[in-house]
């Protein structure tokens, strides 16, 4: 080992615990802040004749550097616990058998639509599909509201209980 490198690892061993405390300090951690205390050094050494006039300021700023750097990339991160709390969140989209079976149960409702009578399927589609109100309903096919309401629950029922024999199969 040259006289250089004995100056270096002196003035490194005299400052770690120095280091170390301050690298503490800003990650938080004694793991981290470890581990970033051997990153200097290794910088340290492999820098030394940039370093060699004045060991100890150049460690400091490796340090320093160090710790940024660190900071910097750990708020680039979430936690574990972030990504299992992320990943724990409940998938509300139906499974492929769920759409399969909504979609059997559009099909039938399809077919149940065309049995029922002209103006029940118009009226039913109307308030439902079209989202149009009992009022304008009437008046576009030129008859009461009550009639309207009629109809439509008419169609409501034969549909749902159409549906239910179906399904009970």
């Amino acid at each position: 080992m040259s006289a250089n490198d004995e100056k270096l690892l002196s003035s490194f061993l005299r400052s770690r615990s120095r280091i170390q405390r301050y690298l503490m300090g800003k990650t938080g951690s004694r793991q981290d802040a470890e581990d970033l205390t051997q990153e200097a050094w290794i910088k340290l050494a492999r820098n030394g004749a940039a370093a060699a006039g004045a060991p100890v300021p150049y460690l400091n700023s490796v340090a320093r550097s160090l710790a940024i750097d660190h900071v910097r990339n750990r708020t680039r991160y979430i936690s574990s616990n972030a990504v299992a709390d992320l990943l724990s969140v409940p998938d509300d989209r139906p499974d492929p058998e769920r759409i399969a079976e909504d979609r059997e149960q559009m099909r039938l409702l399809a077919h149940i639509l065309e049995e029922l009578p002209e103006r029940q399927r118009h009226i039913l589609l109307m308030a439902r599909i079209e989202q149009q109100t009992q009022v304008d309903i009437a008046s576009e096919l030129g008859v009461s509201v009550r009639t309207v309401e009629y109809d439509l629950r008419k169609a409501l029922e034969y549909c749902s209980e159409r549906l239910e024999q179906i399904n009970r199969r």
